[in-house]
């Protein structure tokens, strides 16, 4: 093998240094991963093309109460999304009464998705790429790594919305809990204009004295190699999911399952998580993040997936389900 072919194996796996930072804290930023100008402008050029005639103008609410809860209540377009590319405006760019965009569309799309990697030649080859398939070898905690909930997030200007404290096993269970987070910073991630905030190592029990877990609280992760030195890793405090299953028309609810943890967020213990465009972020599925409203005259585009273990349980109540025709791909395998 040349030295570039060798050069080329190995590129996007993680050092020892960097998996122990990802186990320790939970997240792992990766600097100068990728070039984001190519992803970019068909980020953008895939919003100025789609057709506004016929969108039912849904708007995406980031909130977590109750009228968050109810916001996609019955509607079709968000929870038949998960094998197509679809649009969902701020909140903001709707005006109630209307019901008229008040901003040009291209300032209007909170996201598209939610099978981009599936759907999308551009996203799909850069999705299932050997690099990143060397990210999750090294990091070695998936044997059959699955991909879905594929997003590119746009984060507008003055109206990008704040999304509130929460972990991503929340809404993408299985059991055991096994979501990882792929987050591609498209633009320069900063406190102005939305950056992402974590709560290192929130995604482990603490080591002394390790709480017993509720009657209620899901299968945790199998013990690992770091519960010893870092605590055990947690599952998930509620999820979020489709009142029923066999009928999307019902909605999603938030099903607590113990006291939730997301209300000890402390900003004074958490990390921003300012980065540059062509940054990687590794998310744990069971690590608090969040990030504020955009307050700024500057977009925040970014592109983000998830995997899940193919071996673990998918829950069937959780909103984003798989499809006959698009079941969650597997990351290792070859993409037509």
């Amino acid at each position: 093998m040349s030295s570039s072919q060798t050069h080329a194996a190995a590129e996007g796996m993680l050092s020892a240094d960097q998996i122990a930072q990802f186990h320790r804290d939970g997240y792992l930023l990766l600097p100068s991963f990728f070039d984001a100008a190519p992803l970019l402008a068909h980020s953008k050029q895939l919003i100025a093309d789609f057709p506004l005639e016929n969108h039912p103008l849904t708007a995406f609410t980031t909130s977590d109460d109750e009228r968050g809860e109810e916001a996609h209540v019955g509607d079709r377009y968000f929870l038949d999304s998960g094998d197509k590319i679809r649009y969902f405006f701020e909140e903001g760019a709707i005006d109630a009464a209307t019901k008229q965009l008040r901003v040009p569309k291209d300032r209007a799309i909170n996201k598209c998705g939610h099978g981009l990697h599936m759907l999308d030649p551009v996203f799909k080859q850069f999705s299932f790429s050997p690099q990143l398939q060397n990210v999750a070898r090294s990091l070695g905690v998936h044997s059959d790594p699955r991909v879905l909930q594929s997003m590119i997030i746009c984060k507008q200007p003055s109206i990008g919305g704040a999304v509130p404290s929460h972990n991503d096993s929340t809404f993408l269970y299985t059991d055991p809990p096994s979501a990882i987070g792929f987050w591609f910073a498209l633009e320069d991630c900063t406190t102005s204009n939305g950056c992402l905030s974590f709560l290192p190592g929130s995604h482990r029990w603490p080591r002394s004295p390790p709480p017993p877990p509720p009657a209620a609280q899901p299968t945790a992760r199998p013990a690992d190699a770091h519960n010893a030195e870092l605590g055990t890793a947690r599952g998930v405090n509620r999820r979020f999911v489709r009142k029923d299953p066999a009928n999307p028309d019902a909605g999603t609810t938030f099903l607590a399952l113990s006291e939730t943890e997301e209300a000890q967020w402390s900003d004074a213990d958490a990390q921003i998580a300012e980065c540059k465009a062509g940054t990687l972020v590794l998310i744990h599925g069971s690590v608090l993040h969040k990030s504020e409203k955009n307050l700024s005259d500057r977009s925040r585009f970014i592109y983000t997936f998830h995997m899940i273990e193919g071996e673990a349980q998918y829950d069937g109540r959780n909103w984003l389900q798989p499809t006959e025709q698009h079941p969650f791909p597997s990351l290792f395998a070859a993409q037509a």
